[in-house]
């Protein structure tokens, strides 16, 4: 009894022993985790660049007129601002590709229309969400509509590979529909939108801003149902970097509080705008025919004024859909329509010459954007140039003293747009220095310019394998193509 109760009392003595190495040891590891994950976020403003790896998308990232475009470059260059750190962007083939920069080490953060799951568990750790995208199935124009999930039973379906869309099919038949099946798609072949537009599949399943985009692409696809749920998106930290979690969640709740995201998604996104199906057909199909002509002119012209020739050739699209016949009623003439008056501003001698009219329409554009405040920041400044390239600088300036009259701001084009077709009404063009003017036409024109310009930028810069619609090329071919002297 008394050995009994001498070793029990020397128990604690070894318990707290032990329980203060396990302490020390708990303690050493605790802080070298703190102090890697700590590290993260002061490496970052060390080397003075946050690296972000993303996908070459019109809804992710691309190289525009006004250099690099979308949604996702949006949000994280204003993130480095807040970070006080540059921005240092990498555009990879797909989702793998951008793991493995995060497992490398070679990016931060990965910012790409994210949803979190398994495969990005592995090597990060999700920001908040901060966007829901509805999910659009897809099909035919000509095939009946479907209207549920339980039509595609049996179905050729097809979806990116390893993209958000296969999983969420995944968790579909999972959940009562087991005969649902599908294919992937690996990024280097068509787009499954094109499949379907082919024939060659019945639906696809793709996000719905990513549509809005495409169907001017495939516009023999359309909506055939929306999925009941959206899907959310964020960011992925590489694993390590809590504070970066932290900095990003505090980020996007201050932006969304400030409408600092609400802005960046209005100004990244296209204006909405009924589709023309008809158009969007015969503008691939000029590409395909009327644009290989022309393109060597508006790239010299984009040389010689500092413009891009994608904006230039957008603008001639929508003066005269790339013909040099073209003729209007006020004797505007050629690809860029030009004016006598205009044509004598800038000093072009024979309107009637390719070379000239395409040069003198880029003198003419570029000669209007200097007239445009330079504080102005892009794109505003360049749609409130083609505003005025439209309807008159003067008409212009009228609709950026009416927009400040409402307190709105004279610099954001959203705010003059909604301005302009004011300027048809006699209760405000009576007070305007100019008077009358058909503001609805420049609102127009710049937002069909717009459309044509995106459409331009994601062919210019997608691999060629991957720019034309089958169907297209193959009714490109069979087409007679414009010869231009």
């Amino acid at each position: 009894m008394t050995r009994s109760h001498a070793h029990t009392r020397r128990r604690p003595a070894v318990t707290r022993c032990a329980l203060r190495l396990a302490l020390g040891t708990s303690c050493v590891v605790l802080l070298a985790s703190c102090g890697h994950s700590q590290g993260a976020l002061v490496q970052i403003r060390a080397r003075g660049t946050l690296r972000v790896v993303t996908l070459n998308a019109p809804t992710t990232y691309y190289l525009g007129a006004h250099g690099p475009q979308g949604l996702e470059y949006r949000l994280v260059s204003a993130f480095a601002q807040r970070l006080g750190v540059k921005l240092q962007i990498e555009a990879v083939l797909d989702q793998a590709a951008m793991r493995a920069a995060l497992a490398q080490g070679r990016a931060d953060l990965a910012a790409a229309q994210i949803s979190d799951d398994a495969r990005w568990r592995g090597v990060g750790l999700p920001t908040h969400s901060y966007e829901h995208i509805a999910q659009l199935v897809v099909q035919g124009r000509r095939r009946p509509r479907a209207r549920d999930v339980t039509d595609l039973r049996g179905a050729r379906v097809v979806v990116r590979a390893g993209s958000p869309q296969a999983w969420l099919l995944q968790s579909i038949r999972g959940e009562g529909v087991p005969q649902l099946s599908w294919s992937e798609q690996p990024p280097t072949q068509a787009d499954p939108l094109e499949l379907v537009e082919r024939g060659e599949a019945d639906f696809a399943v793709v996000d719905a801003n990513e549509f809005a985009f495409a169907r001017h692409l495939y516009p023999d696809v359309s909506v055939a149902f929306t999925l009941p749920d959206e899907r959310t998106v964020q960011w992925i930290v590489r694993t390590g970097a809590t504070p970066l979690v932290t900095a990003a969640n505090r980020f996007f709740a201050a932006a969304r509080q400030s409408g600092q995201i609400a802005r960046i998604e209005a100004a990244a996104n296209a204006e909405p705008d009924e589709f023309d199906y008809l158009e969007a057909h015969r503008f691939q199909i000029d590409i395909a025919t009327r644009l290989p002509q022309l393109q060597g002119l508006f790239e010299q012209a984009a040389k010689a004024t500092g413009l891009d020739w994608r904006l230039l050739a957008a603008v001639g699209y929508q003066e005269s859909k790339w013909q040099m016949q073209a003729v209007s009623d006020d004797d505007a003439q050629g690809v860029m329509m030009l004016t006598p008056d205009a044509a004598s501003a800038i000093g072009v001698t024979d309107r009637a010459n390719l070379r000239q009219n395409i040069m003198g329409g880029a003198r003419y554009l570029a000669q209007v954007m200097r007239t445009i405040p330079k504080h102005v920041p892009e794109p505003d400044h360049t749609w409130l140039a083609l505003a005025a390239y439209n309807v008159g600088y003067g008409h212009l300036e009228d609709a950026r003293v009416l927009a400040q009259h409402f307190g709105k701001d004279p610099d954001s084009w959203s705010d003059v747009r909604a301005a302009l077709p004011l300027l048809e009404q006699e209760q405000w063009y009576s007070h305007a220095k100019r008077g009358y003017a058909r503001g609805w036409e420049p609102a127009e024109f710049v937002q069909q310019v717009r459309q044509y310009l995106a459409v331009l930028e994601w062919f210019d810069t997608t691999p060629l394998s991957m720019r034309m619609p089958q169907r297209v090329l193959r009714e490109a071919l069979a087409a007679t193509p414009p010869q231009y002297n």
